[in-house]
């Protein structure tokens, strides 16, 4: 029996591989390879330049072959049926184990599932606005073919490539070597490269390769750098845990300002006229929520009404704020989130169905919790939530696969 009970083609518009320590360094360049510091899985980002760099990869090597032989023991595999949802991070079913991905997919009941990495997208961001191109552009380039490799072994998993946005011409060329590795989707920092707008017409490239590969440009969570000051957490009282224990992710203080770069981003490409030029290029945010999505777009409205008489780039353009959001952005909500009332007030076609498998985040019965508050919502309405809106925003790759319907 597998989780999704629906009856329907579900596609998961939000999931994630565990990456090892090692992970990205392993698919670096070898002149890179010292540059890249390994994990560190107890809370820090990366290992602290202390003790035997050897040693530390000794021990974290055994850890991981300990971890391997459990996930593929006879007991472990007796259960994953019953526990496909109730197992998170690195204790999930093909988290880190390529070979187990399939095997976790079809448990789930899922057509597809779009892949991100879990703990890089922060490393990512931080490299790109280090001013080091080299590194930046060398460590996007290991995270692709981490990504691809994992995912090479099944067509419904769908990788994310990382572009970094730093340099115009470099960019241009790591999303031709993205596309040629067998990127499903590009993936780009939600906020603004360091110098220069995301507008840039020195872009276009970018966009133009997504558009002519027919695949979207995608953005994630936890690639922007800080969300808030530091200062708001000095209130006298203690930090408290986040969905991992740990102080390292988010809480609700820093919660409430995830949509701010997406908000930002692409409203400043829209009005700069990407949009236009571009006009099946397609985005989709995803792990920054949708419940900000309604509000956001009658701001954008009122920025249009208020400025058309005095901007030439607003008079250019070819339609109304809104319009560029429902023909040219998907978005994954949150489970907690209200997808009814989001579909009610910026239409069915915004929002796509996600698990965030196998993030504890992401819960247990992500379906359960969608199902409710889409309510009695329509049959049209659930197939663009779970199934045709996915579809439409990665393109030709998906479009052509026939579906096929869970075991129930």
């Amino acid at each position: 029996m597998t989780y999704n009970q629906l009856g329907r083609v579900v596609h998961d518009a939000d999931a994630h591989i565990m990456e090892p320590p090692t992970w990205l360094r392993d698919h670096a360049d070898p002149g890179l390879r010292d540059r890249i510091r390994p994990l560190d899985l107890s809370g820090g980002n990366e290992l602290k330049q202390t003790g035997s760099v050897d040693a530390q990869l000794a021990d974290l090597d055994a850890a991981f072959q300990r971890l391997t032989d459990r996930h593929r023991s006879d007991e472990y595999r007796a259960v994953e049926a019953d526990e496909i949802m109730l197992r998170k991070n690195y204790a999930a079913t093909g988290s880190f184990l390529p070979d187990d991905r399939s095997r976790a997919l079809d448990l789930l009941g899922f057509q597809s599932q779009l892949l991100f990495n879990t703990f890089h997208n922060r490393r990512l961001h931080d490299w790109e606005h280090s001013g080091d191109l080299e590194l930046a552009y060398g460590a996007a380039r290991a995270h692709n073919r981490g990504m691809v490799e994992f995912c090479s072994g099944d067509p419904r998993l769908l990788p994310t490539c990382y572009v970094p946005l730093a340099d115009f011409e470099m960019a241009a060329t790591a999303a031709d070597e993205a596309i040629a590795m067998g990127a499903a989707a590009l993936l780009v920092a939600s906020g603004c490269p360091a110098g220069h707008s995301p507008s840039h017409r020195s872009l276009d490239p970018v966009w133009a390769r997504a558009q002519a590969a027919d695949i979207p440009v995608v953005f994630h969570v936890g690639g922007t750098g800080d969300l808030i000051d530091a200062a708001y957490f000095q209130n006298g009282l203690p930090i408290p845990p986040d969905f991992h224990g740990g102080e390292e992710n988010f809480r609700s203080v820093d919660y409430m300002a995830i949509p701010f770069p997406p908000m930002q981003t692409l409203a400043t490409m829209l009005f700069d006229g990407v949009f236009d030029r571009f006009p099946e290029l397609r985005i989709g945010v995803i792990e920054q929520g949708a419940i900000w999505v309604p509000s956001w777009m009658r701001q954008m409205e009122s920025a249009f009404d208020a400025f058309v008489k005095h901007e030439e780039r607003v008079r250019s353009l070819q339609m109304r704020p809104s319009d560029y959001v429902r023909r040219s952005m998907k978005f994954a909500p949150y489970p907690t989130e209200d997808v009814g009332w989001i579909i009610q007030q910026a239409g069915a076609e915004t929002v796509m169905f996600n698990s965030d498998y196998p993030h504890v985040e992401g819960g247990r019965r992500p379906i359960e919790r969608f199902e409710r508050s889409l309510g009695d919502a329509g049959e049209a309405v659930r197939q663009a939530f779970y199934c045709d809106n996915f579809v439409s925003l990665m393109g030709r790759r998906l479009a052509g696969a026939a579906p096929t319907l869970p075991s129930l």
